[in-house]
């Protein structure tokens, strides 16, 4: 099982404008980048977990629902009075979101030290990421579980840079680079690494990583596939997949989704086994990530795929 840490909330997608310019219309979907990754687990066929507060209002009753259909665990969730987070979403020409959150003070955010879980040997591994990395107090809930953790289990990383809740960048590499020193995995966009570090080559930064504890850093490329750095057999770069794209909401978080299944198939989801793995399987995890992330951008919004679809392709 992985246990996956951060924001779950509901994506208000705006549809188009109706007749009177007083109304608005909206699509809204359960989300956030760690509750799509956990969601994106169940459906590959992956034991998984969130961690995260939830609300008693009526969103966060509906995201409940939402995970126990889906299978994901509820051991791990914090019940909490205090509203659900809401991110209003536009998606632009090239189909990628722009997101906005009313956030502040809700339940997704307030994971505090006494909420720390004590986990058994059913977890494999943990996942952190999005703007759970930088708002507090989850930002140090989540850092301090991640430090106590590294040396037992998995611990993989996405920044996944999300301004709106913390324009300050500044602190956003202060808590990515915080998260990286005890992270084995990390996926990582181009676009996030412009945003972090304008000026350094995004590569540099990914083999910067590797200086640390990190054994793997998947760099994400859009339309233009991905790179790999590994610690253990260098650098390269596999093509996307050629795909009609609808949107590329949850692209990322597929992509993320199918390398922990990948590493949970094949017995690889540990701290000890990112470090042995080989080339080869490298190689397919890779093929694996870009085909889930290629079917989901087939897809209108973060609608991620099951084991049995990519099977067949």
């Amino acid at each position: 099982m992985y246990l996956i840490c951060g924001e779950a909330l509901f994506d208000f997608f705006s549809l188009e404008p109706g007749a009177r310019s007083s109304e608005l219309d909206f699509k809204a979907l359960a989300g956030g980048s760690p509750f799509n990754v956990a969601v994106g687990l169940r459906r590959l066929g992956i034991d998984s977990a969130l961690f995260t507060g939830i609300s008693s209002d009526h969103l966060g009753v509906r995201l409940r629902r939402v995970l126990a259909e889906e299978g994901v665990s509820a051991d791990y969730l914090i019940a909490s009075d205090a509203p659900t987070t809401l991110a209003m979403v536009g998606v632009d020409a090239q189909g990628s979101p722009q997101y906005s959150f009313r956030g502040q003070g809700c339940a997704d955010r307030l994971l505090r030290r006494e909420h720390l879980p004590v986990l058994d040997a059913r977890v494999r591994g943990l996942h952190v990421g999005s703007y759970s990395l930088v708002v507090t107090p989850v930002a140090d809930t989540l850092l301090e579980l991640v430090g106590r953790e590294r040396d037992q289990r998995l611990i993989s990383l996405d920044p996944n840079v999300r301004l709106n809740p913390e324009p300050d960048i500044a602190i956003w590499r202060q808590r990515i680079e915080a998260f990286a020193a005890h992270a084995h995995l990390i996926k990582v966009s181009e676009e996030d690494l412009q945003l972090l570090y304008p000026e350094r080559d995004p590569q540099d930064v990914a083999r910067q990583w590797l200086d640390q504890r990190c054994q793997l850093v998947c760099l994400t490329h859009g339309g233009k596939g991905a790179s790999v750095h590994s610690r253990a057999h260098g650098h390269w770069s596999v093509a996307a997949r050629a795909v009609q794209t609808r949107d590329t909401v949850g692209a990322g978080d597929t992509f993320q989704a199918a390398l922990l299944c990948y590493l949970a198939r094949h017995g690889l989801d540990s701290p000890q086994g990112l470090a042995g793995i080989s080339r080869e399987q490298l190689d397919a995890m890779l093929d694996l990530a870009i085909r889930a992330a290629a079917l989901t951008c087939s897809r209108v919004g973060p609608d991620l795929p099951f084991w049995h679809e990519l099977d067949a392709l």
